[in-house]
């Protein structure tokens, strides 16, 4: 049976973006490209909401050739390292070759190699989807997609990775969850950058 697993960069304040979309201030340095690695190769489903699919599509396609770097949705630059890892070209295979799943209402096209839109996230289908033998799935960011899960109780495992920054303002890691989820602390990861990352499942009823 797969796993739904949430990974997702936030401040320390709870911010997952600047009030701008800003995204210039995760720590991603080899060590947490590594464990990105390790995600990724558990998995064999990547999914998105809109903003967060066509900023990464905007990014992976390129992300070890361009070094002068793409804008996402809200105009802001994400650099492309000029010589790329062997970590980060691995990172950049599996993007681009892994099926992705964008839940959009008005996305048209999704051109991206191996991805389909999928309209609406339908309790009953994930569970089949989940019951499916296969590798885990992992949700990016796309923090309006995760909030409808976590509402639903679709999420198996939270990856809080939590960057030693306050920002003040901005976009929230959880929109619209009404409803008390408890979460299990199943591990803790510090990285040398000051990166913590806070790895829990959903404590679901025996």
């Amino acid at each position: 049976m797969r796993k739904i697993i949430w990974s997702i960069m936030t401040s320390l304040d709870g911010y997952v973006a600047g009030p701008n979309g800003e995204f210039d201030w995760p720590l991603a340095d080899e060590e947490f490209e590594q464990s990105a690695l390790d995600l990724l190769n558990s998995v064999d489903y990547v999914m998105f909401g809109r903003l967060t699919y066509e900023m990464m599509a905007g990014y992976w396609p390129s992300a070890t050739t361009n070094p002068a770097g793409v804008l996402n949705s809200s105009g802001t630059k994400i650099s492309v390292p000029t010589e790329a890892s062997q970590t980060h070209t691995e990172i950049a295979h599996k993007m681009n070759t892994l099926i992705k799943v964008v839940f959009s209402r008005t996305l048209e096209y999704a051109e991206w190699n191996n991805s389909r839109i999928v309209r609406e996230i339908v309790p009953a289908e994930m569970m089949r989807f989940v019951q499916q033998p296969g590798k885990d799935a992992v949700i990016y960011g796309s923090t309006q997609v995760a909030s409808t899960m976590t509402e639903l109780g679709l999420i198996d495992e939270y990856r809080f990775f939590v960057n030693p920054i306050i920002l003040g303002s901005g976009k929230p890691l959880f929109v619209g969850v009404n409803q008390r989820k408890k979460l299990r602390l199943v591990k803790t990861k510090k990285f040398v950058s000051g990166l913590v990352g806070l790895y829990y499942e959903l404590d679901k009823p025996a």
